[in-house]
C-alpha cells in the first residue's frame, strides 16, 4: 500500500474505492469529453495571462513610465495568492462554484484592465487577474480526476495542448494588436496597444467562462461530498454522471454502507508515520525539480517579450511585432 493511504480513514478510503470502480464500470462518456474541453479553458488562461504580462511590459514602459519589474511582481503576487488560496478553497467549499468563479474573476478583471488610467490601476488589476489565474488549474485538475475514469485519467497531461493554445493565441493577438497601433495612430500608439490586446484576451476569457457556466452543467465532485459526509449527494452526482453518459450504474447508498461497514469499528490502525529515506530524496528531487522549472517560467514570460524588443546596441525598447513571432514559434 502507497505510505499516503496507510493513514487515510478507512471508512473513507473503502467508498472512495467503490467511487472509483464504480466511475471505470461507467466509462469514458460524452459527459467526461465534454468535461475535457471546459476544464481545458482553465489552461487556456493560465497561459495566455501570465504572457501578457510581458507581452504588454514594453508598451506599459512607454506609457507610464515606471521599474519595470513591479509589473511582473503585482502579476505574480496575485498567482501566489490565488494558488494558495483557491487550492484549499476547493476542498472546504467544493469545487462546482469556484470551477466558474475562477475564469469569471480572470475575465471581468482582465477586461477591465484594458482601460486603466494610471500604473497603480493596471498592477492592482493585473494582481486581481492573477488571483484568479492562480485557481484555474488547482481546481480543474482536481474537477477533472475525480469524474474521469482512471484508465483515462492520462487525458490530464494531454491538456497541455490547451497551454500551448494559449501562447499561440496571445502572441498572435499581440502581433496583430501591435501592427494595428502602430499603424493607426503613430502619436499614441502604446496606449492602443495595451486597449486592444486587454480588451480582446479578457472578452474571450469572458466568451470561455460563458460556455462553461451556461452551456456545460457541472457535477460537483464525488470525493468532495464524500469528504464532508454528503454520502447522498455523492450517490446522486454518479447517477446523473451515468445518465449523461447513457449508461447505468448500482450504486447505491446500502453499498457504500456495505462497503464501509467492515472499518466502522471506532479503530484506525496506524502504520509508521517515518518516511523512508529512498522517498525523502525523491520528493526533494521533485521538489526541487518543479521550483526550477517555475522560475524558469516566470523569467520566459516575462523577459522574452522584453528582450525581443530591445535592440542590442541600445537601452531604449521600441515595440515592434516581432516578439510574437518569437512566441509563437515557441508555443
Amino acid at each position: 500500500m502507497e505510505p499516503y493511504l496507510r493513514h487515510m480513514d478507512p471508512v473513507y478510503r473503502a467508498k472512495a474505492q467503490l467511487l472509483n470502480e464504480t466511475i471505470q464500470d461507467i466509462g469514458m462518456g460524452r459527459y467526461q469529453w465534454y468535461l475535457c474541453v471546459v476544464a481545458g479553458f482553465g489552461w487556456f488562461a493560465d497561459s495566455v495571462w501570465p504572457l501578457l504580462s510581458g507581452l504588454i511590459l514594453t508598451p506599459v514602459l512607454f506609457e507610464f513610465d515606471f521599474k519595470a519589474p513591479y509589473l511582473s511582481l503585482a502579476a505574480n503576487v496575485g498567482l501566489l495568492v490565488g494558488t494558495i488560496f483557491w487550492s484549499f478553497g476547493c476542498d472546504i467549499w467544493g469545487r462546482k462554484w469556484l470551477f466558474n468563479l475562477t475564469l469569471l474573476i480572470t475575465g471581468v478583471f482582465g477586461l477591465a484592465a484594458g482601460g486603466s488610467p494610471d500604473f497603480l490601476t493596471l498592477a492592482s488589476l493585473l494582481a486581481v487577474v492573477g488571483v484568479g489565474v492562480g485557481g484555474n488549474m488547482p481546481v480543474d485538475s482536481a474537477v477533472f480526476l475525480d469524474l474521469v475514469p482512471g484508465s483515462h485519467q492520462y487525458l490530464l497531461t494531454v491538456m497541455a495542448v490547451w497551454w500551448s493554445l494559449g501562447q499561440l493565441v496571445a502572441s498572435l493577438n499581440h502581433m496583430n494588436d501591435t501592427t494595428n497601433a502602430l499603424l493607426s495612430d503613430r502619436l499614441a500608439p502604446y496606449r492602443k496597444l495595451n486597449i486592444y490586446l486587454l480588451f480582446c484576451l479578457g472578452g474571450l476569457t469572458l466568451a470561455l467562462w460563458a460556455l462553461r457556466f451556461f452551456v456545460f452543467t457541472l457535477l460537483e465532485s464525488p470525493r468532495y461530498l464524500f469528504g464532508v459526509g454528503n454520502d447522498h449527494g455523492a450517490v446522486e452526482v454518479i447517477q446523473h454522471l451515468a445518465k449523461a453518459n447513457g449508461a447505468t450504474t448500482d450504486l447505491t447508498m446500502e453499498r457504500l454502507r456495505e462497503a464501509a461497514k467492515p472499518y466502522q469499528t471506532g479503530t484506525v490502525v496506524d502504520d509508521d508515520l517515518e518516511v523512508p529515506q529512498p522517498q525523502k530524496r525523491k520528493l526533494l528531487s521533485e521538489s526541487s525539480d518543479l521550483t526550477i522549472i517555475g522560475l524558469a517560467s516566470t523569467l520566459y514570460n516575462n523577459f522574452l517579450p522584453y528582450l525581443s524588443c530591445s535592440p542590442p546596441d541600445s537601452t531604449v525598447v521600441v515595440p515592434n511585432s516581432a516578439t510574437a513571432p518569437s512566441t509563437s514559434l515557441i508555443a
